[in-house]
């Protein structure tokens, strides 16, 4: 009774929590140590990214710097009085051992309660004011999403793309940023840093040449080296920001590696339905082993000199002396008969590495992350025409929808074990699925289904201030319930939920929900403004509302050339809507406007309350849709 807690807070592919289960939890020594002195508590942090935030941002407030494995030691009411990320059995790296670490926080718990008691309450509050803040209101104002995309373009790197410096991330809401600046704004600068950082991870080493994949950072400056596990929201943010890009530009580049991540996900990433979470980095005790080649693993054969050079295949290697395959020095498109070339080759290498030790694989589902792959794919299908891809959407949201209970989203299904209750963000992803699915099918079940998750969050996560908090009101394991604000990986889950609402509102004309989903947003800026850090998917999120774009879509079915010109140019800020062409029927566009009576089919778009005129033909309304300010 009265023992601290130790936990330890990870995730299935990250490399270095490993190497301390490795070297700590699996040893005898720190076991017995570990069970006399603490009650010891695992956890997976995409499983709990509640827990994981709170946490996080307690090791922040100590001053120390954060990562995983996070390592806290928490009071026995699960407060935190010190952490760390890893640590060693024994002092080395400059990192003090792990069982060092065991007997000094033991003594200090044992010998120094009372200042302990004392620290952590001021520990705490300060987690609380920064996870669970308060600030007033501030008003959707254009200027500072326009100020905001500078500032992002400001730090990026003009020639190798992605953010100065090393290591490089996808960061996919900074992406976003930029795509939805130009847009707006037609800031040509702001569009071209965004295809210069996408055409260049897709031509780096840390996106899979020959299986598919992007990896989830690089660990230079170049796009070159990845850290190899293969996250499922990186790749699902890459297939729509890939998407978006090549219905602007048309190039193959964006087509190839869309078609190519896709076929990866259906050969290894889907079980029961469901998308799995992650591939390792390591295999057979090794980071990267798998993706990477010697220069004798290559074929030395007159068929192969050439993709050694379009490759980057030296002998000497380019990591460590092996050789990680990236187009970085070949990044131009190949002619018709050396692209057809170079892909024999890779279905050679590709079918050589199969008979390598594979990766592990995390199975488990999470909810939140198959919503942004689902849309994901609901989207390329659209734009690119694969009823196949559709499926492959469709398939995952039945199998997520039929893992309720009560009527209640799990946050991470694994065989057949369910994790409740869900969070914010799942049900978020899924309203954004939902929406997008209805868009390329016109199914209105998918709406419905939406408006229940909508309802949902209204009962179990509404904070009583009009948000939301990440952590539904039965979640008894958390000490604090934060608002979600923060972006990680992926666009936080309030930037999320204001997207959700958002696009609801739009395609069902629910002016009631639109006002709501803007006071959210009001709210969260505020937020914003005070914190000045980690909240790009807010302001992203937010500044849809400026003027919603509304598509509709009056045809006599959905093989029309207005369908289809709308389907081929996508645009985050707007909602489609289509609805069957009868003569002569009154139809309301916008809340609050007149009927109009249809004469012909048209497509009509509407921004904020204004709609322009019809447009009859699949040209115009191409044309319409890709003109800029």
């Amino acid at each position: 009774m009265g023992k601290p807690i130790l936990l330890s807070v990870g995730y299935a592919a990250c490399h270095w929590c490993h190497v301390m289960a490795h070297e700590c939890f699996e040893d005898g020594d720190v076991a017995v140590l570990m069970n006399a002195l603490f009650v010891n508590v695992k956890v997976d942090r995409e499983e709990r990214p509640d827990i994981d935030q709170i946490y996080m941002a307690s090791l922040g407030a100590m001053g120390g710097q954060g990562g995983w494995p996070l390592t806290m030691f928490l009071t026995p009411e699960a407060k935190p009085f010190w952490g760390g990320t890893y640590f060693p059995k024994h002092s080395r790296y400059g990192r003090p051992g792990f069982l060092d670490v065991l007997q000094t926080m033991g003594k200090v718990w044992r010998e120094d309660r009372g200042r302990v008691e004392q620290n952590v309450e001021a520990i705490t509050a300060r987690v609380r004011s920064r996870l669970d803040g308060k600030a007033d209101a501030s008003p959707i104002d254009r200027a500072l999403f326009d100020q905001f995309a500078v500032n992002v373009h400001s730090m990026m790197d003009p020639v190798k793309g992605g953010m100065k410096g090393a290591p490089k991330f996808p960061n996919a809401p900074f992406m976003d940023a930029l795509w939805l600046s130009w847009l707006r704004t037609g800031a040509e600068d702001h569009r071209d840093a965004f295809l210069l950082t996408l055409r260049r991870m897709l031509q780096g080493g840390i996106y899979d040449h020959l299986g598919g994949g992007l990896s989830r950072y690089s660990v230079d400056d170049e796009w070159l080296a990845p850290h190899f596990e293969k996250m499922l929201y990186d790749n699902a943010q890459f297939i729509r920001h890939a998407t978006f890009a090549y219905a602007e530009t048309g190039e193959e580049l964006f087509r190839i590696r869309i078609e190519e991540t896709i076929a990866w996900l259906e050969r290894e990433m889907v079980v029961n339905g469901r998308f799995a979470s992650s591939l390792d980095a390591d295999s057979e005790g090794e980071e990267g082993r798998f993706y990477v080649w010697s220069a004798d693993e290559i074929p030395r054969t007159d068929e192969f000199n050439l993709f050694r050079q379009v490759y980057d295949v030296t002998e000497q290697g380019n990591w460590e002396g092996k050789t990680i395959l990236n187009r970085l020095r070949s990044i131009e498109p190949l002619d018709h008969v050396i692209g057809a070339d170079m892909a024999k080759r890779r279905a050679e290498l590709f079918a050589l590495r199969e008979k390598r030790v594979r990766p592990g694989r995390d199975a488990k589902a999470l909810t939140d992350w198959n919503g942004l792959m689902i849309r994901a794919v609901a989207e390329a299908g659209r734009v690119f025409d694969r009823s196949d891809w559709l499926e492959l959407a469709t398939t995952a949201y039945r199998t997520i929808t039929e893992s309720m209970v009560e009527g209640r989203l799990p946050h991470s299904v694994l065989g057949d074990s369910r994790l409740f209750p869900g969070i914010s963000s799942d049900y978020a992803a899924m309203i954004n699925a939902a929406v997008s699915l209805h868009e390329a099918t016109s199914d209105s079940r998918y709406l419905a289904d939406a408006s229940h998750w909508l309802a949902v969050l209204d009962t179990w996560h509404a904070t009583g201030d009009g948000d939301y908090a990440l952590s539904a009101t039965d979640s008894a394991d958390v000490i604090i319930r934060v608002r979600g604000d923060q972006d990680e990986a992926i666009p936080s889950a309030t930037g999320q939920i204001i997207e959700a609402i958002t696009r609801l509102a739009i395609v069902s004309g629910n002016e009631d929900l639109r006002q709501r989903g803007e006071r959210i947003a009001e709210n969260a800026l505020g937020r914003v403004l005070q914190q000045h850090y980690g909240q790009a998917g807010v302001l992203n999120s937010a500044s849809l509302l400026i003027e919603p774009m509304k598509l509709m879509l009056v045809t006599p079915d959905l093989n029309h050339p207005l369908v289809r010109a709308a389907a081929k140019s996508p645009d985050p800020r707007r909602a489609d809507i289509w609805k069957e062409y009868i003569h002569d029927e009154k139809v309301k566009l916008v809340p609050g406007g007149g009927d109009i009576i249809i004469k012909k089919p048209a497509a009509y778009l509407c921004r904020g309350f204004a709609c322009l005129a019809p447009v009859e033909t699949g040209d115009e309304l191409a044309a319409l849709l890709r003109s800029r300010p």
